[in-house]
């Protein structure tokens, strides 16, 4: 197992290097990194179906610390994807606010679970065998709802949590560095995207501006080309006081 799970996790990571390195459009990025984790989740699940693992720690290795490496980045990227989707395109200081009201959800995640991100990043392991073994839980443990869905077979009391808790901890440098990215917009720039001189509302089918932007996306009519469907689309939302959603799939 471990051999099969090794090769598995560095050709996820090569993969996802290549994606980081050659897309500047994040929700292509996202798109095209959940396609790859979906897929080696799906293959890793059928792996361990018909595995038999050899005695108790290397079940407990892989619940514990293998699973939720892999399922960690699937959660982040898909996290990512849903946190761009629904991010305003109005003010900066609507987007700090909404950015700062993800890493509050974060935080308030952390709270909840203290416990168990200490017994975790501290290296213990007395609980090792109730947290990441398979089988009937203690009812007494706080379980995430999402335990009572999961396949016996592929999910313990706790890796999903685990899971959780390292893609929040992947989200929250990604959030903050969005922010970072806002605060370094000279102030006459977020005034310019914030007030329009004249503010004109898009009352036609969303589908036809959307087809519009591709055209003008396509046509590199901005910039010279220099730049990407997103930052594009964001200009036309505010210029045209509209939120066109998940255009990639409008």
């Amino acid at each position: 197992m471990k051999n099969y799970t090794q090769e598995l996790i560095e050709d996820i990571n090569a993969n996802l290097q290549n994606i980081v390195l050659e897309e500047n459009d994040v929700f292509f990025k996202a798109t095209q990194a959940v396609n790859i984790l979906e897929n080696a989740f799906n293959s890793l699940k059928s792996y361990i179906s018909s595995y038999t693992f050899k005695d108790e720690s290397e079940e407990i290795a892989f619940f514990k610390e293998i699973k939720p490496q892999l399922f960690s980045k699937l959660i982040y990227y898909r996290k990512i994807y849903s946190i761009e989707v629904m991010r305003p395109s109005g003010s900066f200081e609507t987007q700090k606010n909404y950015l700062n009201n993800e890493l509050d959800r974060i935080k308030g995640y952390f709270e909840r679970n203290l416990d168990l991100y200490k017994y975790y990043r501290t290296g213990c392991n007395h609980l090792d065998r109730f947290y990441f073994m398979r089988g009937k839980p203690d009812i007494q443990l706080n379980l995430d709802s999402f335990y009572f869905e999961r396949d016996p077979v592929f999910s313990t009391s706790f890796d999903f949590k685990i899971a959780k808790i390292l893609s929040n901890e992947m989200l929250v440098i990604y959030l903050n560095e969005e922010l970072a990215k806002l605060e370094s917009y000279p102030i006459s720039f977020q005034q310019e995207v914030k007030l329009p001189k004249v503010k004109m509302t898009w009352t036609a089918k969303k589908t036809e501006l959307v087809e519009q932007l591709y055209s003008w996306d396509t046509a590199k009519c901005f910039n010279n080309g220099n730049t990407n469907i997103k930052e594009l689309a964001e200009y036309i939302e505010t210029a045209f006081n509209i939120n066109l959603g998940d255009y990639y799939h409008t």
